[in-house]
């Protein structure tokens, strides 16, 4: 709900929380669930505010969502120049103008365009996103999964009465599994 409100506002969306706890697998879903190109890209500290200028303006042109994984490991230099081209694209898709100035030239953007950023905070190697920046995303806690909880309500929702010790004894066999067996 946070993101698609995000998007309604015409705003990014930033879901943030420690390794595994499914960011970008819940962009992906989302977007195949409102049946949306998601594009992934995986951000290093090697990219520079060109090469990222050209990834944006091929997803404004193509109506397509993008989702840029652990978006914080970029350069802070380049992370501000960044600032101002998603704050032009989003400007954009606010003003529901469908052609904007864009870095050398003008580039038409589709009203369909979604940005989103994951984020892995606190890690060593990542910085810390500049103000302007931040304030274009809405941020999104995201957490590990509690999977006992999970197997209870599933196991209750089927009609099971004796849910919470069935719910452990899932939970157990899927963690022994996990250990034991290759992926």
């Amino acid at each position: 709900m946070t993101l698609t409100n995000a998007l309604n506002m015409s705003r990014g969306g930033a879901p943030q929380g420690p390794a595994g706890t499914g960011k970008t697998e819940t962009v992906k879903d989302l977007g195949k669930n409102l049946a949306f190109f998601v594009i992934i890209q995986n951000c290093s500290d090697t990219m520079d505010y060109i090469s990222i200028g050209k990834t944006f303006a091929g997803l404004a042109l193509s109506g397509t969502w993008g989702c840029f994984d652990e978006f914080n490991r970029i350069e802070l230099e380049v992370l501000s120049v960044v600032a101002q081209q998603v704050l032009t694209i989003l400007d954009a898709l606010r003003k529901n103008e469908q052609v904007t100035p864009f870095m050398d030239g003008t580039i038409q953007v589709q009203r369909d365009t979604g940005l989103f950023i994951t984020m892995n905070p606190g890690y060593a190697g990542r910085s810390e996103l500049p103000d302007n920046l931040k304030a274009l995303f809405r941020p999104v806690a995201m957490m590990v999964p509690d999977f006992n909880t999970i197997a209870k309500i599933i196991l209750m929702s089927e009609g099971f009465k004796q849910n919470d010790a069935l719910a452990k004894k899932v939970v157990t066999i899927y963690e022994l599994m996990k250990k034991q067996l290759s992926k």
